[in-house]
């Protein structure tokens, strides 16, 4: 029995997984931010009802919060979080280099911090020639190319990943509106959009009806309530109009060019990331996250064929929504029971 985490800033995920098969996959609202008792409380109801694990898995991108000075501070921090309320567990430890053991992971925290990418993309380049991941998060992008066993991102870490195109700082439902567009076409003018934090991918997508609101575990921007009316009235003061003088028709009209602008970026970076590599022609984009929504778009406009993260694991229903928005924890998971306690290089190249 192997528990995979994924230790986020936002949100701890977790798989349950004896031998090969999944069973049960859960997330937990936890911002990280304001404070390590937040990790506690998510444990507690993620893990609600499951059996002590014989092994856990560990992945994570918290270390980036601001709660920690550095990011080797924040990995060393929940390695000991992590240990500490698994006792009894064998502890493997994700990282750029495969699997480590914790003396390895506390030795080298740089090669742990935000690996989570890897582990989903290790997984695919096991299960398919060729591809890559599309992993739309509630505030990131990962894309991810793999080939022939071998994982071909060019960055390792968030700032090469950055400066390549593989990280795109978009998600939908914790990027605010204003890191979309700084100029929307609004009532026949091209009208500036308020650097304020009024709104949120969350209120595009609900107005759109393409978000499941159990993704959606974090207070609106004004921590008002999460209705079609509450996400217009957000929406709408991006461009310094009050619901009423407009009406939800114009919040909703307004929220599908903030998508599109959104889906522009994400695309253009998936255009760079395809531009380097010699992949297949018909080698798919895998639609992983509580955004794959958006993949089968992404693969229409770059001609290539889209395939399901879960599917591909035939996995199905409850299963297979929360494997898409918790790919690194199941994949972590799935991978670690067949790895060396440490050292293993995984396919990374």
């Amino acid at each position: 029995m192997c528990l995979g985490l994924d230790v986020g800033g936002a949100h701890l995920k977790a798989a349950l997984v004896v031998g090969n098969a999944p069973q049960a996959i859960r997330e937990a609202a936890c911002p990280l931010w304001k404070g390590l008792d937040r990790l506690e409380a998510a444990f507690a109801e993620a893990l609600a009802g499951w059996p002590p694990p014989q092994e856990v898995a560990l992945t994570m991108t918290g270390e980036l919060v601001d709660l920690f000075p550095d990011r080797t501070t924040g990995v060393v921090r929940l390695l000991a979080e992590v240990a500490a309320r698994f006792p009894e567990a064998k502890l493997r430890i994700w990282s750029i280099r495969g699997f480590l053991d914790r003396a390895a992971a506390a030795a080298d925290p740089l090669a742990v911090a935000s690996a989570n990418w890897l582990a989903t993309a290790e997984l695919l380049a096991r299960l398919l020639p060729a591809g890559i991941l599309v992993d739309v998060g509630s505030t990131t992008t990962d894309l991810v190319p793999f080939a022939d066993g071998r994982v071909r991102a060019r960055g390792r870490d968030d700032a090469e990943r950055l400066a390549e195109g593989e990280l795109v700082y978009q998600g939908v439902v914790r990027t605010p509106l204003m890191a979309l567009a700084e100029r929307v076409p609004f009532r026949g003018r091209l009208t500036g959009v308020m650097a304020e934090y009024f709104a949120t991918t969350a209120d595009v997508f609900r107005l759109l009806g393409q978000l499941e609101e159990e993704f959606d575990r974090h207070p609106a921007a004004d921590g008002g309530p999460k209705t079609l009316e509450g996400s217009a009235r957000r929406l709408l003061r991006m461009v310094g109009i009050d619901l009423g003088a407009a009406a939800l028709a114009e919040a909703r009209a307004l929220a599908a060019l903030f998508a599109e602008a959104q889906l522009r970026r994400i695309a253009d970076a998936l255009a760079l990331v395809l531009s380097r590599f010699a992949l297949p022609a018909d080698a798919p984009l895998i639609a992983a996250g509580c955004g794959a929504f958006l993949v089968p778009e992404l693969a229409r406009r770059s001609g290539r064929p889209s395939l399901d993260f879960a599917a591909l694991l035939g996995l199905e229903g409850t299963k297979a929504r929360w494997a898409r928005v918790c790919a690194p924890a199941l994949a972590v998971a799935l991978l670690a029971p067949n790895a060396a306690a440490k050292g293993d290089a995984g396919v990374f190249s």
